[in-house]
């Protein structure tokens, strides 16, 4: 469901804005009912909408993605193709409820073969390359993943699902830092919705820096890190095993969480910032890192800190309401 989400709310702000017809005002009914959960409601609604105009794209689109919503992928592919039929409108949306289907059908070469079949002859479109990454991520085809993740941002930089899919896939292939900095970007775009929790682990994870602590002798750290002669990232991850293993040392007794993490965080963008990354072309050096030193050289630091930390430290939370000219200033800031 959540990789139509997008498609699903631009229809549905279309049509309020449209509606002038019947079947328009069934098909926002019945969006109503979709969006409530009640998927057999929003199809009996559509049926009504059909009888008035039989061959309405919209309308069997909407039936296909109502029936993908309550897993029926065997009648979300039937509607889906007529819509496909009348190469019409809505073509893509259709496109990608059936791709989607296909997929969680168990028919995944046919799933990307349909995905890159709709590129070439409607166009790119980052739902299209980000439902084809999310195909080879469950694959476990990391760098196909990775490389389909890329091209949706390309497309739309900040669409949070493929910044979150793209922390995962690092995690999977030990890349701590890429983990880290595509993780810190959902928190900014999302600190607080049903997915930041997943976004949060993956964080701490990658911050861990590869250091394991004995259950019985908590100050027994060893810190694991085989770097190879060409990762770029080799001294950064260092520093965050460094700084993992220094949680426990005397000069950071007594301090909170949230404060540990703000300060760490300030030094593992300072020192991506000052790396020399000339020759390197990517989303981490070109986006991500530029952006996050700059969070890093800026008063905003600790403002930032607590607002994609606010879900899960209470003292976050506090600081935010007890700061609110900071954010605010954090805002203005950010706007410049």
């Amino acid at each position: 469901m959540k990789t139509l989400s997008a498609i699903f709310f631009i229809t549905l702000f279309c049509l309020t804005v449209n509606a002038q017809n019947p079947v328009e005002t069934l098909v926002l009914e019945g969006i109503e009912y979709h969006d409530s959960g009640d998927f057999d409601k929003a199809i009996e609604t559509y049926r009504k909408a059909l009888d008035i105009e039989p061959n309405s794209p919209l309308v069997l689109y909407q039936i296909a993605y109502a029936y993908f919503g309550k897993e029926d992928y065997e009648n979300a592919i039937a509607y889906s193709d007529k819509v496909l039929i009348q190469n019409g409108d809505h073509m893509q949306m259709a496109y990608m409820v059936k791709g989607s289907a296909l997929e969680l059908s168990g028919n995944f070469e046919e799933s990307n073969a349909l995905f890159e079949r709709t590129i070439k002859e409607t166009g790119e479109h980052y739902l299209l390359y980000f439902n084809l990454g999310i195909n080879h991520l469950k694959a476990r085809n990391y760098k196909t993943s990775e490389m389909y993740m890329l091209k949706a941002l390309g497309l739309n930089f900040y669409h949070g699902s493929s910044h979150l899919s793209l922390a995962k896939i690092q995690i999977e292939q030990n890349e701590p830092i890429k983990a880290l900095l595509s993780a810190h970007f959902f928190l900014f775009l999302e600190p607080s919705t049903h997915r930041s929790e997943e976004a949060y682990e993956i964080l701490i994870n990658a911050m861990s820096g590869n250091v394991s602590r004995d259950k019985d002798s908590p100050n027994n750290i060893t810190i694991n890190f085989n770097p190879t002669s060409d990762d770029p990232f080799s001294s950064a991850s260092l520093m965050l095993s460094l700084l993992e293993a220094s949680k426990t040392s005397e000069k950071n007794v007594g301090k909170s969480e949230i404060e540990l993490f703000t300060e760490n965080t300030g030094s593992i963008f300072k020192i991506l910032g000052e790396l020399n990354r000339d020759g390197y072309e990517s989303i981490w050096w070109n986006e991500y890192i530029p952006f996050f030193y700059e969070i890093a050289l800026s008063e905003h630091l600790e403002t930032y800190c607590w607002y994609i930390m606010h879900m899960f430290y209470e003292e976050a939370y506090n600081q935010l309401v007890e700061n609110e000219h900071k954010l605010d200033a954090f805002a203005l800031w950010l706007e410049e």
